[in-house]
């Protein structure tokens, strides 16, 4: 049977988690291991000063769960070294409750952070996101998510992991990133690249300082038909491949070091 991790930045208790566990146990076993608290927008930081927690908890559905005090990526590490003491075949995680699109967002989400961290230690990983339209206010918006409105984006997320499962991640491709907008449909769907447009400027002036108050898809700025983006504002649920490699131009370093004058 394969060991899927699945792993969230919504908190342990999210609708978006037991949405997915619910159709990945149809698949293989299913460990969770997620923050006990939502740490969105924390990307794929560890904690490498105070400790970690791991309870072992009951979830929504009943079934076994393991919340931590830690980060998404401190829950990959902590879920493969100190509970699977191995490797899962694949990392799952989400349902995140808001859109993940673009490089910003590849490096600021805490989702698509323990993706990272599963792809950085070779193990393949699947990210899956609900796209609503926008939030007003998040904290409320995202408590009337139900299972239901999920349902969708756990059915579409299924069937990739399936495939991917029996059939392995598609050639030089780390993470498969997906985009599911509100009111879905199975007959549009995209496959992108990730965008390469950072945010606007999303900050609001309020009396104690500046916060980041709503999230919109407004909040998206890419002409590009090929992004994710330009995908999703178009209501396709875009299906991003990403590698993780940096380039490095050696020569052109090398070219400075000769031109400059160490004394």
């Amino acid at each position: 049977m394969k060991t899927i991790l699945l792993i969230n930045d919504d908190g342990i208790e999210s609708p978006g988690l037991i949405s997915l566990k619910k159709k990945l146990e149809e698949l293989g076993q299913v460990f969770v291991i997620a923050p006990k608290d939502e740490r969105s927008g924390i990307g794929k930081a560890i904690t490498s000063a105070g400790y970690v927690q791991i309870v072992e908890t009951r979830l929504k559905d009943g079934g076994k769960g393991y919340a931590t005090s830690g980060t998404p990526a401190d829950a990959f590490l902590l879920g493969t070294n100190k509970i699977l003491k191995r490797s899962p075949d694949l990392l799952v995680a989400g349902i995140n409750l808001g859109p993940n699109l673009g490089i910003d967002d590849l490096l600021n989400s805490g989702t698509l952070g323990a993706a990272l961290e599963a792809a950085i230690h070779g193990v393949p990983a699947v990210a899956v996101s609900y796209c609503k339209q926008e939030f007003i206010d998040q904290q409320a918006d995202k408590a009337r998510i139900t299972q239901e409105k999920l349902e969708f984006a756990a059915k579409f997320a299924q069937k990739i992991v399936e495939y991917v499962l029996k059939n392995g991640m598609p050639q030089d491709v780390d993470i498969i990133s997906i985009n599911v907008p509100e009111n879905a449909d199975s007959e549009k769907v995209r496959i992108t690249n990730l965008s390469y447009v950072g945010y606007k400027d999303i900050f609001a002036k309020e009396k104690e300082g500046y916060r980041i108050a709503s999230w919109k898809l407004d909040d998206y700025v890419d002409a590009n038909p090929e992004t994710d983006v330009h995908a999703v504002k178009e209501g396709y649920i875009s299906i991003t491949p990403i590698k993780v490699r940096l380039l490095h131009n050696r020569e052109a370093l090398e070219s400075m070091i000769k031109n400059i004058q160490f004394e």
